[in-house]
């Protein structure tokens, strides 16, 4: 009996032994599966995380045009603000990168720390590299940083409204018919008169929309504005066919502007209007120095621009010179814009001169409830077509100086800039500096537009 009982206490202790194996091997296999499952588990997740934000371009350094263009100004040494402009923040990088989102909305998502950087350490483990930081809006970038911003922000750009289908070439065939210009940097376009520069409320086709629907090519984007024209003035405007390109004609006006009272500023960008107008001036050629501020009419839907003694009015400089005047009080004038200011020639000319330019309703309308036709002589004959069709419900009939209600008489003729596309090519090199030495100027003349044309003749077959 007693071997019956340590026999069965030897089986019964090789079962536990046995059964001990077993939940040693059921729980290695458990936690295999649970690590497999749990690995598994956290790439989901990490994917999943990584679907809720939408990741921006890495962050990639411009061109510094600032350099290029005080270079280009003769403007050697550098700015006390130079590392400052070379360095761009979070917010700068997202307003760059998502250029239709509210500025609102970008500032409230880095008020509310939804703007994250990815770690972008390729030898990081994957749950590593899935982990995002909390950016700042003033905290500087490096070249490669990838921002991140909620996915549900792309909901939040605004539905923009798509441009109208052109029904056959007509349009397309004006357009490219204006263009005075072209290389791989910039497109020069002669704006009609009544053209307006940048779309609006209640302007279908604006210069702006117009030449990125017709003047792309085979550009990726379209041109971009570097500076205005009044709407019922003509003349050259200047469109940078690119980023960098645009970004460095804006400096170049820029410096333009901030160095015009600088005695030795030269003149790296020159534009000269042609401006008929009414009356005299005391001086055949001047220079006008004056401040001009922006003041709102009493109705509160309109503004003028008036000239001021306000500490805070900007400068506004002018050259200009008669280039005719006649018996019946109608100037010819040549203007030089040294900065550029709102309305600064019309207000000089209204203001200063006391010789409004005709057609100036808003700045002359005195001298216009006077106006009084121009005869028409009998020795000339203006053949028009007035069953002219032209797109955008332009008009270039009438207008003239014997016309009750002219036209504005007011055309950018002439602009000369440095060639920045071979500027922009060069910029690379070490002999740059050198190079500038010799930086050949573009020289764009616009011819004048018909109505100023037909003005031109009659008072010189009057003279």
């Amino acid at each position: 009996m007693s071997e019956l009982l340590q026999l069965r206490r030897r089986l019964l202790s090789v079962s536990r032994h046995h059964a001990v194996l077993i939940r040693s091997s059921l729980q290695s296999a458990l936690n295999r599966h649970c690590s497999s499952t749990s690995s598994t588990e956290q790439e989901n997740q990490c994917a999943k995380e990584r679907s809720r934000w939408l990741e921006l371009p890495p962050f990639a350094p411009q061109v510094d045009t600032a350099v290029i263009a005080r270079k280009i100004s003769g403007q050697g040494i550098a700015g006390k603000n130079d590392e400052e402009s070379t360095t761009t923040t979070a917010v700068k990088w997202v307003r760059r990168c998502c250029p239709d989102l509210p500025l609102s909305l970008v500032q409230k998502l880095f008020r509310l720390r939804q703007v994250k950087k990815s770690l972008t350490d390729t030898n990081a483990s994957s749950e590593q590299q899935a982990r995002l930081k909390r950016v700042s809006a003033k905290d500087t970038l490096s070249p490669g940083d990838i921002l991140c911003l909620p996915v549900n922000v792309q909901h939040s750009i605004p539905t923009v409204k798509k441009p109208r289908v052109c029904k056959d070439t007509d349009e397309m065939s004006f357009v490219r018919s204006l263009e005075l210009y072209k290389d791989d940097a910039i497109i020069v376009v002669n704006k009609p008169p009544g053209m307006p520069v940048q779309g609006g409320v209640g302007i279908e086709c604006g210069m702006d929309s117009l030449a990125i629907k017709y003047l792309k090519y085979d550009y990726p984007d379209g041109p971009r504005l570097v500076h205005r024209l009044d709407r019922d003035s003509s003349g050259v405007l200047v469109l940078g066919r690119d980023q960098a390109s645009a970004t460095l004609l804006h400096s170049i006006f820029r410096e333009k502007t901030s160095n015009a009272l600088s005695d030795d500023t030269s003149r790296v960008l020159q534009r000269k209007y042609i401006a008929l107008v009414i009356g005299v001036p005391r001086r055949t050629k001047g220079l006008i120095t004056v401040p001009l501020a922006k003041v709102v009419l009493d109705d509160g839907q309109s503004e003028r621009i008036t000239v001021s003694d306000d500490p805070s009015a900007q400068h506004a400089v002018t050259e200009y010179s008669v280039i005719e005047s006649f018996s019946n009080g109608l100037t010819w004038l040549e203007l030089s814009p040294l900065t550029g200011r709102k309305h600064q020639l019309r207000v000089h000319c209204a203001e200063v001169l006391r010789t409004p330019i005709v057609g100036d309703a808003k700045y002359g309308w005195r001298a216009h409830k006077r106006w009084k036709p121009v005869p028409l002589p009998s020795n000339l004959d203006f053949r028009t077509n007035h069953n002219q069709q032209l797109p955008f419900g332009l008009n270039f009939e009438g207008g003239t100086i014997s016309d009750r209600k002219p036209f504005l008489h007011l055309h950018c003729k002439q602009m000369i800039l440095p060639d920045i596309s071979s500027a922009l090519k060069m910029f690379e090199t070490s002999d740059f500096d050198q190079y500038l030495s010799s930086l050949k100027k573009l020289s764009i003349v616009a011819p004048l537009p018909s109505h100023m044309q037909m003005s031109w003749d009659i008072l010189k077959s009057m003279s």
